[in-house]
């Protein structure tokens, strides 16, 4: 195993592993706090600390153990469980770890502050009786600083101030669970195109991507979607992929939620990593070709306005790197193959569920790629720093537009989400496109 490998399968798992039951028992600890304080008979406290931590444990095993040991079929509407278990579950486990985490940076410069002060003494207890004589001129102020930092009042004070920063993301994943992930934005651009023939002369596009059918965005929502791109009246409508997440029972439901999509020029798709992963590529291709969608899988189709044409190619999802224990689509070159589908006499649109194959398209001479597959990051601290979202990790095209010689990229941020359910610095969006031709 190279060492990339295993940074990516074992130290970075076991990272977050740590991370998570440092989070879990240091809120624990904060929650018993708090009943010993409300609550000084023993034998009551002690019976409730009892059920809270049962109750704790039993939401811990239905939310884990069916995902990964039962393989439970996914709901396309949301149950009772989803909404008394699932939600709560997701709410605590996204604000307890990020809380954790803001608690302990916001400790650190304090806790590198005492290191160094503890350095200090025993290095100057060791000089001390090395030579009794000598004592370095800054120990009085050193001990001064480290009575204060002891100080109880002024620990116990700091210490509650940051448990209560820490509470901040219990109140941000409340927002991004009820609201955040809901609140749809409509994105319209005007997009140059050097060679867009005459007659697709504003053209509107328009695009939906990484739908994630399940509980927290059911077969009703998605049919609200349907019903909003359509009140923008795009000439064309393209799908990017995603449209389950695990269970492959989903599809027949996605497949029928989408199926009120209209356009003149119809509905164009391309399949993404999850109907990879859930072996649904053939099945789920059948199911939109029956209600009038064709998934292109290193294929093309010739669009045709006012006796001029459009060069439209889809693509599966194309990788580089494994995504955990998927080995899935792992390809030496990105759009390898896809050569001979780029039309040198007309503008080119390319469909790709994952926006790192840009830099190959561009070079290709592909005038608009369109994908999606980061959702934006779904929770991103981008206001607070462009660095700051979980997307970087696997591109550099998170959201929004790039530009490069040879042609453009467009990625949407798509209406679902994956593992937490909840959106905050990157609502879900449709994105409608009105094509001109560049002056």
């Amino acid at each position: 195993m190279s060492l990339t490998a295993f940074v990516e399968v074992v130290v970075i798992p076991a990272l977050l592993l740590l991370l998570v039951v440092a989070s879990q028992v240091f809120w624990i600890r904060r929650v018993r706090g708090v009943i010993r304080k409300f609550i000084t008979g023993v034998a009551a406290r002690q019976r409730v600390e009892a059920v809270a931590l049962a109750a704790y444990a039993l939401v811990w095993l239905y939310s884990v153990v069916p995902i990964h040991w039962l393989g439970h079929h996914t709901a396309t509407a949301m149950t009772a469980a989803d909404l008394l278990i699932d939600a709560p579950y997701n709410l605590w486990l996204f604000g307890s770890v990020v809380g954790f985490l803001l608690i302990i940076i916001l400790r650190l410069p304090v806790y590198l502050v005492r290191g160094v002060l503890w350095l200090g003494r025993q290095v100057t207890k060791l000089l001390s009786r090395v030579r009794a004589a000598l004592r370095p001129p800054d120990v009085r102020t050193a001990a001064v600083a480290a009575e204060g930092l002891a100080n109880p009042a002024r620990r116990r004070f700091f210490e509650q101030a940051t448990v209560a920063v820490g509470t901040v993301p219990f109140v941000a994943a409340f927002y991004g669970l009820v609201y955040g992930r809901l609140e749809i934005e409509t994105s319209q651009y005007r997009v140059a195109l050097p060679r867009l023939p005459r007659g697709f002369q504003g053209f509107r596009i328009a695009q939906l991507s990484d739908i994630h059918i399940g509980p927290f965005m059911s077969a009703r929502e998605i049919r609200h979607c349907v019903e909003m791109t359509n009140r923008l009246k795009p000439d064309l409508i393209l799908l990017t992929g995603d449209y389950v997440i695990w269970d492959p029972s989903t599809q027949y439901a996605v497949v029928d939620a989408l199926s009120g999509l209209r356009a003149p020029y119809g509905l164009l798709g391309s399949l993404g990593n999850h109907e990879m992963w859930a072996r649904i590529e053939g099945s789920i291709t059948r199911m939109f070709i029956a209600q009038g969608t064709q998934i292109l899988r290193k294929q093309n189709a010739t669009l045709r306005a006012g006796g001029d044409e459009l060069n439209l190619i889809g693509v599966d999802f194309q990788t580089h790197r494994p995504m955990g224990e998927h080995h899935e689509g792992i390809v030496r070159e990105y759009l390898e193959g896809v050569e001979p589908l780029v039309r040198r006499d007309t503008a080119n649109i390319l469909m790709s569920h994952n926006p790192n194959t840009f830099d190959r398209a561009a070079e290709l001479g592909i005038d608009l790629s369109l994908a999606g597959h980061t959702h934006g990051g779904q929770v991103a601290f981008e206001f607070i720093s462009p660095e700051i979202s979980p997307s970087r990790l696997v591109t550099p095209y998170v959201a929004g537009w790039f530009s490069k010689p040879g042609g453009k990229l467009y990625v949407n941020r798509g209406i679902g989400t994956i593992g937490i359910p909840m959106r905050m610095g990157a609502p879900p969006e449709i994105t409608v496109y009105e094509l001109v031709q560049s002056a």
